[in-house]
């Protein structure tokens, strides 16, 4: 059996490194592997990727389609747009099932992962088990923060085909579990091993440092306390922050955790936005929320000019048409758009035409949930892109941005948020400040511009005002930080209520789609069709409310 299991590893071991580009040593290995050169190191890769970018398929529909929009950051419904920025607020089961199948899909990649190395595995490793137990926490988090009470206490049970829906309160609570034991298992431990034991380059998170990957689970432990804080019925999340705020976290020293791209797995294997901006013309394409441009110019925030690219401008022409009542309400609608953004343009009307010269190079975003109706007026070049390192492919041999696993901003936020509320200690404007310096740092902002910014701007000073107007800047600061993090920057919106632009909703039917919200802001997504066959769903469905996008989740309420 064990020879048997050796030759299985081997080949699996083949495909993984070959996915990986490691090819030198399998050239030199003309007769296979022995058992002492094969480890569990060789199969983290995958679930490690899996997790943040996935293949293109589910790249587009779960990050780009929901949570990225959802999350105020990209719009759809400019005039070339295959679509309506509707999409999504209404209801479309394709989309949502797809993103359903990557999130229930790949409980099984890090099942694998910890049943290798747990005691008694095939490659018991006890140090390596803890990283697993760590990723299955950032992936439960990020998939209950989505659809609510889901599959955890019971999954993976062998025999089990049904396992029971667990409450978001028993999710949090076992996660936290899992994070101490595995922070226990750490210890002062610095690597999983050596030679072949060594997560080391394998590891696409830490590199194997075992010490950052203790930093990376207390600071999620901070993060799942402080979300729980205030939920119906919780009576853990007060404790569970003074324990971590007691535990290093990542900071200005570790820096943030974030996951280079890999450009020779293939778009079909692990996807970026830039797979999907250059492989479908115009129609797939998005530009910038103007929930965020705004605020970034509002603000004078130095990283507007990294997230965003400056609209093209140009001669605008719209004609007053007998079939559109709405005209004049959606056209008043978007030079108010301009006015917001104080963008430099042009007004002139001749009979029924209204034409508008935008200067080009200005940073403009383009409102949130636009519907059909208003779509022939939404120029696409009226508006702002994402900037070229966000829409780079993969595989082109230039930089794209890496996916946010956890950043060092988020740990100083939260400990300034305790600071506020009276848990723990600390400077909590020195510790937003620290915040702010190390979101700068994710995208190389100079040390003189981020001088400039946290002295001058009110929203980097929370050192006077109420509580709500220091928590109304926390919240817009990790918004702002988690850009291109769409599932944790709409958890953010969801859990304080900022930016209240986009937690408000919409109401106006001549100009915005309410869709099958009714206009109310999305709060999860629907269950996957699939679901439905466990006879748990329906138990899910009457303890958490009805299986639609509008029902608030536990640590929304």
């Amino acid at each position: 059996m064990k020879t048997i299991k050796i030759i299985l590893y081997s080949a699996l071991f083949l495909v993984t490194v070959s996915c990986t580009g490691d090819f030198d040593e399998i050239n030199t290995k003309q007769n296979g592997f022995e058992s002492s050169e094969l480890s569990a190191k060789f199969f983290i890769t995958e679930t490690q990727y899996q997790l943040y970018a996935p293949g293109r398929f589910e790249y587009w529909r779960a990050h780009l389609i929901h949570a990225d929009r959802f999350a105020g950051q990209f719009t759809f419904g400019h005039d070339v747009s295959w679509w309506s920025d509707g999409l999504s607020y209404t209801y479309n089961g394709g989309y949502t099932d797809a993103s359903w199948g990557w999130f229930s899909n790949y409980f099984g990649k890090v099942k694998n992962f910890l049943e290798l190395t747990k005691p008694g595995g095939d490659f018991e490793n006890d140090r390596m088990y803890a990283t697993g137990l760590i990723i299955k926490s950032l992936y439960y988090q990020m998939y209950t923060d989505t659809f609510g009470m889901i599959p955890y206490s019971e999954a993976g049970v062998e025999g089990n085909l049904t396992p029971k829906y667990d409450s978001q309160q028993e999710i949090y609570t076992g996660i936290i579990a899992d994070l101490d034991e595995a922070m226990t298992i750490i210890g002062s431990q610095t690597s999983t091993g050596v030679l072949v034991d060594d997560l080391g380059n394998n590891d696409l998170y830490c590199g194997g440092d075992l010490q950052k990957w203790k930093k990376l689970a207390n600071t999620l432990k901070l993060r799942i306390g402080m979300r729980a804080l205030g939920a119906t019925g919780e009576n853990f999340a007060t404790t569970t922050i003074n324990e971590a705020l007691n535990n290093p976290l990542l900071d200005d020293t570790t820096g943030s955790v974030t996951m280079e791209k890999d450009v020779k797995i293939g778009q079909f294997g692990s996807g970026a936005y830039g797979d999907v901006w250059t492989n479908f013309g115009g129609g797939s394409d998005w530009t910038m929320g103007a929930t965020l441009i705004n605020s970034l110019k509002k603000n004078n925030d130095p990283r507007l000019s990294i997230y965003a690219a400056p609209a093209p401008g140009g001669e605008f022409v719209f004609e007053k048409s007998a079939s559109n009542p709405n005209y004049q309400e959606q056209l008043d609608f978007m030079i108010s758009n301009l006015d917001e953004a104080n963008a430099t343009y042009t007004k002139t009307i001749v009979g029924d035409k209204t034409t508008l010269v935008i200067d080009a190079n200005q940073y403009i975003g383009q409102p949130t949930r636009l519907n059909g109706l208003i779509k022939p007026m939404v120029k696409f070049d009226m508006f702002s892109k994402p900037s070229s390192i966000i829409i780079q492919a993969t595989g082109k041999g230039v930089p794209v941005y890496p996916e946010i696993i956890m950043t060092s901003a988020e740990a100083y936020f939260l400990k300034a948020e305790a600071a506020v509320r009276g848990i723990g200690s600390g400077n909590a404007q020195s510790l937003f400040e620290s915040g702010i310096r190390e979101a700068m740092k994710l995208w190389n902002v100079p040390s003189g511009d981020v001088d400039t910014y946290v002295t001058n701007e009110a929203i980097a000073n929370i050192s006077a005002g109420t509580l709500e107007e220091k928590l109304e800047k926390i919240a817009t600061q990790r918004w702002l930080a988690s850009y291109t993090d769409g599932f944790e920057a709409w958890a953010v919106v969801r859990d304080y209520g900022y930016p209240k632009e986009l937690a408000d909703g919409v109401s106006n039917t001549a100009i915005f789609e309410l869709g099958t919200l009714n206009g109310k802001y999305p709060q999860r997504l629907r269950y996957g069709s699939g679901a439905q066959s466990n006879p748990n769903y329906t138990n899910a469905v009457s303890t958490q409310g009805a299986d639609n996008q509008g029902t608030k989740l536990w640590f929304a309420k």
